[in-house]
């Protein structure tokens, strides 16, 4: 019969490391002001033994765990997995792990998801956009809980932001097809209700439009689910209206590549009869036949960014308070000029 394993104590750590218990509870609790030379002997001790910190009582002596909270609408969209990936991945090279959980856009879903992060213990807590319920940001400043928003960048956010104007490249896509010589425009894009992203975008579009002296009117203007099936639907609708557009915006690719595949069931060529954009650049809009014009979403950037920024904040640091990222225009060959002999 095998014999059973002993349970390792902080006690036997400190005396194979040769340190005092307390020096190397400093190393777990990854406190400041620890020497290299400290955490090398403890970590080695730590790796010989097979010990393993109980995490509970850890985060009780420390008032942490060691990891960070993200809420995060849905995870269906591919951008969103993109800059979470990012996001993760640099957190563990600062020793911290994340915690997601999502909620559909429904911010009172939200709220209870912060809350069972919050009594999890997180360290820092990451949202997406700045469309919370007061009470979420009233709690976190309450408990002094390091926190930002990222992937929507505005000037007068009073917490930590990281991330990109959503309007102005929503509106610069307008404008290019506006160059083209188009001027019956439509929208495809996401619901606004909890989606401050969404709404940038769709205001993007019309300012630029009505500018232009062609607004876009709201039958054509449809609000779906971000998906495939949602983009083909959408464009199915748009092509039964009296004149049908010749040019349609999405609010992301995802939609975009629906849209596109639709047309081209229906022999709608693209950009002859039809131009189309969407707003992310994911690495399909490249191969789709014809390329796709897109806005270049700076993903990766927002999750190592915001990585390093919030575990500065939870080490006492101040870095800057809004950081703006460039998102510019990708132009492919899903659109162009106005066909005037159809």
């Amino acid at each position: 019969m095998n014999k059973p394993l002993k349970n390792i104590l902080l006690a036997d750590v400190a005396q194979e490391a040769g340190v005092s218990t307390a020096s190397v509870s400093r190393v777990l609790n990854r406190a400041p002001h620890v020497s290299k030379q400290l955490r090398s002997r403890v970590e080695t001790a730590i790796e010989k033994l097979g010990y393993v910190p109980h995490g509970s009582a850890r985060a009780l002596a420390s008032r942490r765990i060691g990891a960070i909270g993200a809420l995060v609408p849905t995870l269906d969209n591919a951008i969103f997995s993109t800059g979470i990936n990012c996001l993760e991945q640099r957190l563990k090279h600062h020793d911290y792990r994340l915690l997601i959980a999502t909620y559909r856009y429904d911010l009172d879903d939200e709220l209870e998801a912060l809350h069972t992060l919050i009594q999890q213990g997180v360290d820092g807590m990451v949202l997406i956009g700045h469309d919370h319920r007061p009470s979420a940001l009233t709690t976190l400043t309450r408990r002094q809980l390091p926190f930002l928003t990222c992937w929507h960048s505005i000037d007068d956010a009073n917490w930590p932001s990281i991330g990109f104007d959503n309007t102005a490249p929503a509106h610069a896509l307008a404008e290019h097809l506006l160059s083209l010589g188009h001027r019956l425009l439509a929208v495809v894009g996401a619901p606004t209700e909890g989606n401050d992203r969404a709404r940038a975008r769709l205001q993007g579009f019309i300012q630029a439009t009505e500018r232009a002296g062609c607004p876009i009117p709201p039958e054509r203007i449809i609000t779906v689910a971000y998906g495939i099936a949602e983009g083909f639907q959408a464009f199915e609708a748009l092509m039964r209206l009296k004149p049908p557009p010749t040019a349609i915006l999405c609010g992301n690719d995802i939609l975009a590549f629906g849209v596109m595949l639709a047309a081209q069931r229906a022999g709608v060529r693209i950009p002859d009869d039809l131009s189309v954009t969407g707003f992310d650049d994911l690495p399909q809009a490249r191969f789709m036949t014809p390329a796709l014009t897109t806005v270049a979403v700076p993903a990766a950037d927002i999750g190592h960014q915001v990585a390093d920024a919030l575990v500065a904040r939870i080490a006492g640091e101040t870095p800057a308070h809004r950081q703006l990222l460039d998102a510019p225009l990708v132009i492919r060959e899903s659109t162009g000029p106005l066909n005037t002999t159809a």
